[in-house]
């Protein structure tokens, strides 16, 4: 599976290859939104890992601007993020469409068996 994970933090990103490349995955990474919007219009991922709290260009940054540039792709979401998040606002990622809302820190048998659960589009 290609996987883009979006995370301002080198060493959340770090753990992530490591695990992620370990278990058999393509792994790419993006350290602000910008820049992965930029690599998800340019390229196909299977699945993305998106930080909500990133400076400059936050995760719901991404989301609205892909929602505009790439709908299709907003399925393939997957948040991971360390803010409690209200009612209203998880209603309104899921309505936006992402795949799934994880919280940090999450476990490794919780990241993998969240990318597996994912299904293929």
């Amino acid at each position: 599976m290609k996987i883009l994970h979006i995370e301002d933090s080198p060493e959340i990103s770090a753990i992530f290859s490591d695990v992620l490349t370990l278990a058999n995955h393509d792994f790419e990474s993006s350290v602000d939104g910008k820049n992965g919007l930029d690599l998800v219009l340019k390229n196909n991922y299977d699945l993305i890992l998106l930080d909500m709290c990133m400076p400059n260009y936050s995760g719901l940054d991404f989301l609205l601007d892909l929602k505009t540039q790439k709908p299709s792709e907003i399925r393939k979401v997957i948040i991971i993020t360390s803010l409690n998040l209200d009612e209203y606002q998880t209603r309104f990622l899921t309505d936006l469409g992402v795949c799934s809302i994880q919280h940090k820190p999450i476990s490794v048998q919780n990241l993998l068996s969240q990318i597996t659960q994912t299904p293929a589009f």
